[in-house]
């Protein structure tokens, strides 16, 4: 390296530091540390002699030289010599006191030198730094700042010259005015105290380790002297707060005696600043370290500062913390330190501080008091430990604070005082008392809102802290399992820990465990010692009620489980291996459930079941007469809890039923009956159900208690008392007789039945009327509560059921039952008929079906009574509500319905008879015909239910005509292409149900299937959709399944039936009618043959009408027959209809595609029209400088529109096929010439206008209509998946645009090679003639199709080769570039579709090839390009001999491709140079191996070509090359780097590659270099940044001897000018690169 190399790499590094790019700053920097690494003392004493030269360079750029500077020295400082280290100290100390104002950036950096040297060089530095205290003179800030920082970072080598520092510095203290310089100040002192702290704590590794605390102790006391005294009264707080941050330490190294003289002083001068500084962290941290200074020299001063001290620490933990501010979190902490010292050392005086501030009422001072306990119960717990009772004592207000941020404090400390023994102590049952106290309140009593940073705020709830604080408690702390058990058992029963349930379960089962663990008599409960706990029957009942709501509470269900198995032991001693078993089960009930899915009333009798279970086990009279008393007291508990009260009743109705006790059987019925809430309505309900379990057992006791209660004085003292009271009084009378009613309901319900019916009447009902007050009971009072009419109604409907149950009911004669028909209709008709309020008129229908089955029978007026009024009610109430209109809602409307089913059903099965079945449906008729949906559908699926019943239930005795199915079936079939899918469904159950029954009636058994009308259930997936067309050809089948099973004698009243439904008001359902009166005609038309003609006639006629579709069928059928006599006269008539054609004018044209001869010949005269006239004409409205506009034809285009329709109808297959290459060929050059062709200005006006409704909605556009036509060839001819091939592929919608036509011209040749090949030499043939066309288009298309053929091996297989090869070489002079661009593609198309032939043909193409590149004049020719692309396909399989004549040439001529503008041609030409190499792996001549190290460098700065493609290709031609560069690791760097879809880091790559570049092929770095400098001046910007990039890892591996091939000059010039590029990224790698111009330099 020569010293004139390295200054100038040196120097032009260092004038690009100025540029204005902060990330090419960096690079420079970065780069001259790469010159520092390598060459250290050159690079600094380069940057010092620059700093010195340029002495007017502004500062932010000496700064960047600074730290560059900097970097070489953290890393290389070992390396300097003395002379260097001093020019270094120099310039540092220069540039660092250059100006006395405040520059930090640059004096920071200046600093950050004089350190980095400091740490090799100490003597050096501290030397020209105390060479910089001038006695007298304030030294610079920068000064002290750097003395501060050597502190730091090299404390063992400052703290010996801090004497001579300090004697210094100290005399210049008062000198100090300016704020700045005196914070320099402090800073220093601040540094200087914590390095001999450091120092003095490690004297074991410190140089001198004589040196004591004595030898600052004077110094800084003088020191602390002016900043204490003078510096502190500053009223700049930055000062004051530096100051303070220096006291800290600085009180350490003070001596005891000045400390304890100046602590009076110091203690109150320091808290006195509190008030003036809202950022108090580094006051608090300061006042700790004093704090530990005074007590470690066991200060005595401290006690009389005691009292100001915790006070103003106290105010500090008072202040509300906010998470967000990290500076106040730590002010916290250091806050609790200090209270931490002087607990220790003063633990009375701070609770005697601390505890009084607990009874005030300020929400701040009280949380913040809270939190010093907290902590000091934590962090002094040997200094609390006498201390316990006196803290317990002082809790007692705060426990009734109802702020909630208290009561986070305050469970905080109580879980403090469990872990440190306080709550074992007296008073300590309050806290845990509280602590449950908190777990009970309800989550939506948090009003506060979350913190900023608190990320969930029902995590930091007062309730989620105490049940997380309890479960802790109660799980972790040993000491704690005797003071919580079993005390918690008190909390179970009281209403006002309900919300605390689930916590409080979970933690006794843990405990109980643990007892349990411990041994028996550990865990068994001594209730006579512990007289507050609840009684074994009190905590047994609390658990099963609240298990009935196992959701609520946070699962409270498990737990309370969980804990009733657990207790066992202590509830009675039988249940253990009983409730082992039945526990478990439960539990898993609820794991395979959620609150959405449970079942209510299931896992209710679950547990009543479980319950009953255990009263059987026990068998104790007195035992579950206790249990009762329990169950009954804990009623008042659950007043606001309706759901867990009803089931409480049913617990006690199921323990009164166990107890054998009449009298307390009575005693508890008459007490419920006496305190129970009448208004609620699901006390009246619990109630009821608690009589109907109780009566299972004791039916006649509780019948009497029942009677009892009503003649008792307190019924009708209460009676009375409501009376004087008129407004309320009828209200609440009527609960309690609804109550009352509800429960005889109940006990007919579940009584046993054998004893019931004996009752029914006598009791019962007699009591009910009673109650109830109606003309059926005697009196008539009309009642006004709806609450009481369903408790009627819902008793009566048990008390029917429950007679239709037993066993006697065929026997039994109910007198009343037609009074309660009439009672229950009068209900439904009272219920308004167009809205469904409450459940009265479902109830009542219900009631109705079970009375209909009991004797006597009703007369035939009152049952079309109940059958009108139960419809009207329910068919004409709104839709089914949908689930967002309230799930109830939705729920009531199905069972309403269900009831009415069930009520007809029942009805219907009194008179099973066809008339009985008549006079169903006659009911049903109104509302089948109705004009309204929803009531039709109801109609619909009420008439299939009863059909499908009525066969079911089917009874034939004799053979007996079923006369009216005629009728039946013609009010039904037409609803089956109803508006209302539902209804279609269910009319065509209708059908299937009638024909089968019919069969039925002609002798068939039960379980005969018919094939025909099965086939009806198979077309009702057809009625699902709403299209029409799928309707009517569903409606057409059942049509024609009607016909095949109706009995000749029915036919005319179907006929006379359906004609009446063409007036239907629902049009589908008339349409259908005329589709099944066809269907019925042709199939049955034989016995109405008089009848034809009138029928054909009406419908011809009915064609022009709009609502004539039924008609057209014949008219087609018409034009038909007129075809096959004049077939020419009805195409010419035809194809002059107007285009756009008309709806009827297309299906007329499809009418002439019925039979295969007629087609063809149509379609061969479609064919003639087509072509007789030019496709389109030019218009020479424009001829100036303008293209002419095309204009189709109409006589082409109108035979075009009518071929699309002919062929649209399957029927036209087979004459398509016959015509199939005529017809192609035909269409595809109708394609060709209409592309971009114009509607003639009349057709192009309609297109505007838009076209009416009659018209077909079909695209009239030349191009688009030829192209749809040739599709619907295809699709016609069986070619179904060369369509759905083109389809998938977009090809249609390119063969209509122009700039797509020809790709999609390939791909229809793809797809017809690959779909319909066995189709191609006919068609081959026919196009034989079309390279000769005057229509370029169409010869560009013909050329675009055989090129593509060629790509599919069907050429060979169908030996079409040699014809396409030659119709293609015909074509290769063709005057137009597209057709010779598409003969070059066709011609490589032969290396995908016959590979095996290209070597026969190989000098043919290649001459071809090779020839195109050539072609034209045009340095970018698509031709060129095309020759390019297909050489690449070809190279591999040619033979060699055939190749290597060419090789160098092609690869001469594509080589300037390569940094072609066109991104198309680098790609293509960069590949073509890889298949080169592939080609030539192993047999490369020394010709060709020289292009191949010439392109190596392109290639490689290419992968950063802007272009994906073009980066790509680069990657497939490296990977080529690299096995003929015969350099195993560089091909194998290139197989590694450069697979396809791997992510790529060049820079990683590229270096990797020069390496290996420069240790194989070392002569090649001048080359490369060259290449290289060419693309400096590259116009992309990633290419030219690359190139840089390139160079400098060139240089980087290249070995020192090879650098006489490098112009190093023209190298470092050229990077020079490319420190001046525009671009960032360019700029920033020339610098890169210069640093590494270092191994060369």
């Amino acid at each position: 390296m020569t010293e004139s190399s390295m200054k100038k790499l040196a120097s032009t590094l260092l004038d690009a530091i100025t540029d204005k790019d902060p990330l090419v700053q960096e690079q420079v920097c970065s780069a001259l540390c790469s010159l520092g690494e390598v060459r250290p003392v050159e690079t600094l004493r380069a940057c010092e002699e620059y700093l010195r030269q340029h002495d007017k360079l502004v500062h932010p750029y000496r700064a960047a030289v600074l730290r560059a500077m900097e970097r070489v020295l953290s890393s290389r400082a070992s390396e300097l010599d003395k002379d260097t280290a001093s020019t270094i100290i120099l310039l540092a100390s220069n540039e660092m006191t250059k100006t006395k104002d405040l520059v930090w950036d640059w004096q920071q950096a200046a600093s950050g030198v004089l350190v980095a040297v400091g740490k090799q060089f100490i003597s050096k530095v501290m030397e020209e730094l105390l060479r910089r205290l001038h006695p007298g003179t304030l030294p610079h800030c920068a000064v002290l700042h750097t003395l501060a920082s050597l502190s730091v970072a090299n404390a063992f080598g400052v703290v010996p010259f801090l004497p001579s520092v300090l004697s210094s510095l100290l005399p210049v203290l008062g000198m100090a005015k300016q704020d700045t310089v005196r914070v320099a100040f402090c800073s220093a002192l601040q540094r200087f105290s914590e390095g001999a702290l450091e120092y003095l704590a490690n004297l074991d590794r410190a140089p001198d380790p004589t040196v004591r605390k004595d030898a600052f102790a004077t110094d800084i006391f003088s020191a602390y002297d002016v900043l204490f005294h003078q510096w502190l009264q500053s009223r700049e707080a930055k000062l004051r707060l530096a100051v303070v941050e220096a006291l800290g330490p600085m009180s350490h190294l003070l001596p005891s005696e000045r400390l304890e003289e100046q602590l009076p002083k110091l203690l109150p001068g320091i808290l006195a600043l509190y008030k003036k500084h809202a950022e108090t962290f580094y006051l608090s941290k300061s006042l700790g370290q004093i704090l530990e200074a005074a007590v470690s020299v066991g200060s005595r001063t401290l006690e009389t500062q005691l009292d100001a001290l915790l006070a103003a620490l106290h105010s500090q933990i008072c202040v509300p913390v906010e998470s967000s501010s990290p500076l106040v979190m730590s002010n916290q902490k250091e806050v609790l330190r200090c209270f931490t010292v002087l607990a220790c050392s003063s633990p009375d005086r701070l609770l005697a501080f601390l505890l009084p501030r607990l009874d005030t009422s300020n929400e701040r001072t009280r949380v913040g008091t809270l939190q010093v306990v907290r902590h000091v119960i934590n962090s002094a717990a040997a200094q609390m430990e006498d201390k316990k009772p006196f803290i317990l004592s002082s809790m007692r207000l705060p426990l009734l604070d109802t702020n909630s941020k208290v009561k986070r404090a305050v469970v905080q400390v109580i879980s403090a005082m469990a872990h440190h023994g306080y709550l074992e102590q007296p008073g300590g049952e309050a806290m845990i008392e509280y602590i449950v106290q908190q777990c009970a309140l309800p989550p939506e009593q948090e009003p506060e809102k979350p913190g900023p940073g608190s990320k969930d705020p029902k995590a930091d709830s007062v309730r989620a802290i105490s049940v997380r604080t309890l479960y802790l408690v109660s799980t972790t702390v040993d000491r704690m399992s005797h003071v919580l058990w079993p005390y918690l058992l008190q909390f179970l029963i009281p209403v006002r820990f309900t919300g605390a349930l689930t916590p409080l379960c979970r933690s006794l089962v843990h405990l109980a465990q643990k007892r349990q663990e411990a041994g028996a008599d550990a865990f068994l409960i001594q209730y006579n010692a512990h007289a507050s706990l609840p009684s074994p029957y009190a905590v047994t009942g609390r658990l099963l009620v609240v298990s009935s709501s196992p959701y609520l509470g946070d699962g409270r269900g498990v737990a309370a489980l969980h804990l009733l198995s657990v207790l066992h032991p202590n509830i009675h001693p039988l249940l253990g291996q009983h409730w082992e078993t039945t526990v478990p089960l439960l539990l898993g009930y609820l794991d395979e459930h959620t609150e959405e899915t449970l079942l209510q009333e299931e896992w209710e009798e679950k547990l009543l079941m479980f319950l009953r279970d255990t009263l059987a086990i026990i068998s104790d009279n007195a035992w579950i007469c206790q249990l009762s008393l329990e169950l009954c007291r804990q009623l008042p508990c659950y007043d606001e809890a309706p759901q867990e009260k009803n089931f409480l009743y049913k617990c006690i109705g199921t323990t009164l039923g166990a107890a054998s006790s009449k009298e307390v059987v009575r005693k508890h019925l008459q007490e419920l009956l006496e305190t129970a809430r009448y208004q609620e309505e699901a006390e009246r309900e619990g109630l009821a159900c608690c009589f109907g379990i109780c009566a299972i057992s004791h039916l006649e006791d509780t019948l009497a208690q029942l009677e009892d209660f009503v003649r008792s004085e307190v019924f009708r003292k209460s009676i009375g008392i409501l009376n004087i009271f008129k407004d309320r009084s009828e209200n609440e009378v009527e609960k309690v007789k609804s109550a009352l009613i509800l429960c005889y309901g109940h006990v007919a319900a579940r009584a046993p039945r054998e004893l019931v019916l004996a009752k029914v009447e006598s009791d019962i009902l007699r009591n009910i009327c009673q109650h109830f007050n109606t003309k059926v009971l005697g009196v008539k009072v009309e009642t006004k509560d709806p609450a009481l009419k369903l408790c009627l109604v819902q008793s009566v409907c048990m008390v029917s059921r429950a007679i239709c149950s037993s066993t006697q009911a065929g026997s039994f004669h109910f007198t009343r039952k037609a009074e309660l028909v009439a009672q229950m209709m009068e209900f439904i008709r009272a219920e308004p008929p167009d809205s469904l309020r409450t459940p009265i008129r479902k109830k009542a229908m219900l009631t109705c079906t079970y009375l209909v089955s009991v004797e006597p029978a009703l007369d035939e007026q009152a049952r079309a009574d109940v059958i009108r009024g139960c419809l009207h009610s329910v068919m004409a109430l709104l839709p089914e509500p949908k689930e967002e209109d309230g799930g109830c809602q939705k729920s009531l409307y199905l069972e309403t319905l269900h009831a009415l089913e069930d009520l007809l059903t029942s009805l219907l099965q009194r008179n099973m008879t066809p008339q009985g079945l008549q006079i169903m449906i006659e009911h049903l008729s109104p509302w089948i015909k109705s004009p309204r949906g929803h009531e039709r559908a109801r109609a619909l699926g009420l008439s299939a239910l009863l059909l499908r019943y009525f066969l079911e239930h089917l009874r034939v005795s004799a053979l007996v005509p079923f006369h009216n199915l005629g009728l039946l079936i013609g009010l039904f079939s037409p609803r089956c292409a109803d508006l209302w899918p539902a209804t279609r469904q269910e009319a065509v159950d209708c059908v299937y149900s009638l024909l089968y029954l019919q069969l039925g009636y002609e002798g068939f058994s039960r379980d005969y299937r018919d094939d025909v009308a099965e086939r009806l259930l198979s077309l009702k997936d057809g009625l699902v959709h709403p299209d029409p067309a799928i309707l009517f050809h569903t409606c057409h089948s059942v049509g024609q399944i009607i016909a095949k099973r109706l009995p000749p004698d029915q036919l005319i009243s179907l006929l006379l039936t359906m004609f009446e439904a063409l007036g239907d008001p629902e049009k589908n359902c008339s349409r259908a009618a005329t589709v099944m009166i066809n269907c019925l005609l042709q199939e049955r038309g034989g016995v109405l043959q008089e009848k034809v003609p009138e029928i054909v006639s009406v419908l011809r006629s009915k064609l022009q009408e709009a609502q004539g579709e039924h008609v057209l069928p014949a008219a087609q059928h018409s034009v038909y027959l007129l075809a096959t006599q004049h077939c020419s006269a009805v195409v010419s008539s035809l194809l002059g209809s107007p285009l756009p054609l008309d709806s009827h004018a297309c299906m007329l044209w499809r009418a002439l595609a019925v039979e295969p001869r007629l087609t063809a010949q149509v379609l061969g005269l479609l064919l003639e029209k087509m072509s007789r006239d030019v496709p389109f004409k030019e218009s020479r409205a424009f001829l100036l400088g303008r293209t002419p506009d095309r204009v189709a034809t109409l006589l082409p285009l109108s035979a075009t529109c009518a071929l699309f329709e002919v062929m649209s109808t399957s029927a036209a297959g087979p004459a398509v096929l016959e015509l199939y290459p005529q017809l192609f060929v035909a269409l595809l050059l109708r394609v060709s010439c209409t592309v971009g062709v114009q509607l003639p200005r009349n057709l192009q006006a309609q297109e505007r206008r838009g076209a009416s409704p009659a018209l077909a909605a079909r695209n009239l556009e030349p191009c688009s209509s030829a192209v749809d036509t040739l599709r619907s060839m295809l699709l016609r001819s069986s070619s179904e998946d060369v369509v759905q091939r083109m389809d998938l592929e977009g090809g249609w919608e390119l063969l209509r645009t122009s700039a797509g036509h020809e790709e999609g011209a390939a791909r229809l040749a793809r797809a017809m090679a690959e779909h319909a090949g066995p189709r191609l030499p006919l068609v081959l043939k026919t196009l034989a003639c079309t390279h000769s066309s005057v229509y370029e288009n169409q010869r560009v298309t013909t050329t675009a199709f055989l090129a593509e053929l060629l790509n599919s091996n069907v050429a060979n297989d169908l030996m079409l080769l040699d014809s396409l090869l030659e119709s293609l070489a015909a074509r290769q002079k063709d005057t137009c570039a597209s057709v010779r661009r598409l003969v070059l593609r066709g011609l490589a198309n032969l290396a995908s579709g016959c590979p095996d032939k290209v070597r026969a043909h190989g000098p043919q193409l290649l001459t071809a090839m090779i020839g195109g590149l050539d072609d034209g004049d045009n340095p970018h020719s698509p031709v060129a390009l095309e020759a390019m692309l297909g050489l690449a396909r070809l190279v591999h399989l040619v033979e060699a001999w055939d190749l290597r004549s060419g090789l160098l040439h092609v690869a001469i001529r594509i080589r300037p491709f390569f940094d072609s503008e066109k991104m198309e041609f680098r790609t293509a030409s960069i590949r073509l140079f890889g298949h080169l190499n592939k080609v030539c792996h192993g047999d490369c001549e020394d010709v060709f191996l020289d292009q191949v190290v010439g392109g190596l460098a392109p290639l490689l700065l290419h992968l950063q070509d802007p272009q994906a493609t073009v980066a790509s290709a680069c990657r497939f031609a490296l990977r080529m090359c690299g096995p003929n560069l015969a350099c195993e690791e560089l091909s194998a760097a290139f197989q590694k780097h450069l697979q396809e879809g791997r992510a790529l880091h060049f820079g990683e790559f590229l270096n990797t590659t020069c390496k290996h570049l420069m240790h194989h092929f070392p002569d090649l770095l001048g080359r490369l270099l060259t290449t290289c400098l060419f693309y400096f001046k590259s116009s992309w910007e990633d290419v030219r940044a690359a190139a840089p990039l390139f160079t400098g890892f060139l240089v980087l591996h290249a070995e020192p001897r090879q650098q006489p091939q490098v112009d190093l000059d023209q190298l470092i010039s050229a990077l020079q000018i490319l420190l001046k590029d525009p671009a960032p990224e360019v700029r920033t790698r020339a610098a890169e690169a210069l640093g590494r111009l270092v191994k060369l330099a």
